[in-house]
């Protein structure tokens, strides 16, 4: 087992990725990295975003979209990507996994301090939550072919550039070796 170490499956929620079905065939490989991970007995953390009914934490713009929606249905994971039993999944109010969560709290508790990031959208959870935790001292890797973005040019820039500088990037065939 990688010591201290946690695979976070983040925002893969089966309508978000309704979204954007051009960005989908990176999911098999994080299905990849959740099974790499369960064998090696490697935590996986899953990170929804959701809020209460009527989106009272959300900005005004946001009660908008979110406020009517059926937040039991909004955050339920792509099945194949579902945690199993006993897997802890994580309730974000804004884009960082930390944001309004108790992330830092099960972190702490569970002794985790190396953070492997797989997600959508590349711009969005994983950059806000690597910056995030990186600010905090948690060691990063991002797994580049298991997060995705809708803007293709984006999403390489940050993994071949910008997380580079907070930890390391990996795709999930160097993981798993």
């Amino acid at each position: 087992m990688e010591e201290n170490t946690a695979l976070f499956v983040m925002d893969m929620q089966a309508p978000m990725l309704a979204m954007y079905p051009d960005i989908m065939g990176f999911v098999p490989n994080v299905k990849k990295a959740i099974a790499h991970a369960r064998s090696k007995k490697i935590p996986v953390i899953y990170v929804v975003i959701g809020f209460r009914p009527g989106a009272p934490e959300a900005t005004a713009a946001m009660r908008d979209r979110f406020g009517k929606m059926n937040m039991e249905e909004w955050v339920k994971i792509l099945p194949e990507l579902a945690p199993q039993e006993g897997e802890i999944t994580i309730t974000k109010r804004r884009v960082s996994a930390f944001t309004g969560s108790d992330l830092e709290v099960v972190l702490r508790a569970t002794g985790i301090k190396h953070m492997i990031l797989t997600g959508i959208a590349t711009s969005g959870v994983v950059l806000s939550t690597a910056c995030e935790a990186s600010d905090k001292d948690y060691r990063i890797s991002v797994l580049s072919d298991c997060c995705a973005d809708p803007d293709p040019e984006t999403h390489k820039l940050l993994t071949t550039k910008f997380f580079t500088r907070r930890g390391t990037v990996l795709t999930v065939d160097e993981w798993c070796k």
